[in-house]
């Protein structure tokens, strides 16, 4: 008699998401926004700068992009356990929509401008804990992490298309021509999100919706996030991780100069980044949920190590390598947030990814900025590998507290 066969469970990933109904939309209208919105922050810096003349002003654009996180991520934040995901979806894309669309007023002064882009911002950290509230539904708990990783991926390589997408579309069609295309993005990732998406149901529908009680209810959350000990050491390490690793974003055109090669070069920089962190994503998604597990403190760690190479004074293409390197420890996150979804009751799921994601991107411009000011007194690249040489054993810690 033959011995028996023993098979195992094949190991979810990108395509077991991809199978979910539904879920190629959500992908396709991400895809779409995210093109449209980081060609538009190109579109409406030109725009900005060709009527003031002013590079303050044009660099406010990414300012105003920043900020609202922080606000609008707190506040708001209970907006996304209160009603069903789908419909606050549907209504920040239109909400954004009608905001871009404003833009293209004739005569809209700059401050209008920038104040339309204030509001996008708002909404931005509210759609996309809306977004993971329901992944957190339609997908089970080993698809959840894999859905969130493509979501990144796509983010990622929207960075690198969409900038070089949106500096090409500028000085072949206007500001003003970009800003209309990003508007029908938005429209376009309504529909797609309203028709082609299951629903799924509101993490605390019975919750009051009036504007007391949603500030009320995000400031729950935040306590809820304050008291529970093991999510919030999680959250913070997805804080940390990209919190230093983005320092050398922030200095590749002042480090490119340093290095004596021409500032278009810093595009180099920029690229290796988001290709490291798009390959770290797809092959970590391969992998068995244990073994992403497993994986969280060597990758943490592991993101932070090759900014220290930096005091070296590398090369721009060796440099480049070494954001590659760095970025591919980005797919940690597809170890932690199974169990940040594990350590977070469902009725604080949608507040919980949005203070996560509004914490991130604040963390993320906070640590630009700073190494920013750092940069002008010092080499970039001393600034770059002092950042490495302080976020490796910070994120160390964090992984292993855990």
């Amino acid at each position: 008699m033959p011995d028996s066969v023993v098979r195992t469970a094949p190991v979810p990933g990108v395509r077991s998401v991809l199978r979910v109904p539904g879920m190629r939309a959500v992908f396709v209208a991400h895809a779409v926004s995210m093109v449209g919105t980081l060609a538009a922050e190109v579109a409406l810096s030109i725009l900005i700068f060709q009527r003031t003349g002013s590079a303050l002003w044009s660099a406010l654009v990414l300012v105003c992009s920043f900020l609202p996180y922080a606000v609008g991520g707190t506040i708001l934040s209970s907006l996304a356990d209160r009603f069903r995901p789908r419909r606050v979806l549907v209504y920040c894309d239109l909400l954004s929509a009608v905001c871009v669309a404003a833009m293209l007023i004739p005569g809209m002064p700059t401050l209008g401008l920038l104040g339309l882009l204030l509001v996008t911002g708002f909404v931005a950290p509210l759609f996309q804990g809306a977004r993971a509230a329901s992944l957190s539904h339609l997908l089970d708990g080993d698809l959840f992490p894999v859905g969130r990783s493509l979501l990144r991926t796509i983010s990622q390589t929207a960075v690198v298309t969409g900038f070089a997408v949106g500096s090409v579309l500028v000085a072949a069609v206007g500001p003003l021509w970009l800003l209309a295309v990003d508007a029908c993005s938005f429209v376009i990732s309504a529909a797609l999100i309203g028709y082609c998406t299951p629903a799924a149901p509101a993490g605390d529908p019975d919750g009051e919706r009036t504007l007391q009680a949603m500030v009320k209810g995000s400031a729950e959350g935040l306590q809820h996030l304050r008291t529970n000990r093991a999510l919030r050491q999680l959250v913070l390490l997805t804080w940390a991780v990209p919190g230093f690793s983005s320092v050398g974003d922030g200095l590749a055109v002042a480090y490119t100069a340093e290095a004596g090669s021409a500032a278009t070069a810093a595009g180099w920089l920029f690229t290796g980044y988001a290709i490291g962190t798009v390959v770290g994503e797809l092959v970590v998604a391969r992998l068995s949920p244990d073994a992403r597990r497993r994986l969280i403190t060597p990758l943490a760690f592991g993101s932070q190590i090759p900014l220290i190479g930096f005091f070296l004074g590398p090369s721009v293409v060796v440099a480049a390598a070494l954001l590659a390197l760095s970025g591919a420890g980005f797919a940690c996150n597809q170890g932690i947030d199974p169990l940040i979804l594990a350590a977070t009751a469902p009725g604080y799921r949608g507040r919980l990814f949005t203070v996560q994601t509004s914490g991130l991107m604040t963390v993320q411009g906070v640590g630009v900025a700073l190494s920013g000011a750092l940069g002008t007194q010092l080499h970039p690249g001393v600034v770059i590998g002092a950042t490495g040489l302080v976020g490796a054993p910070v994120v160390l810690l964090l992984a292993r507290r855990r």
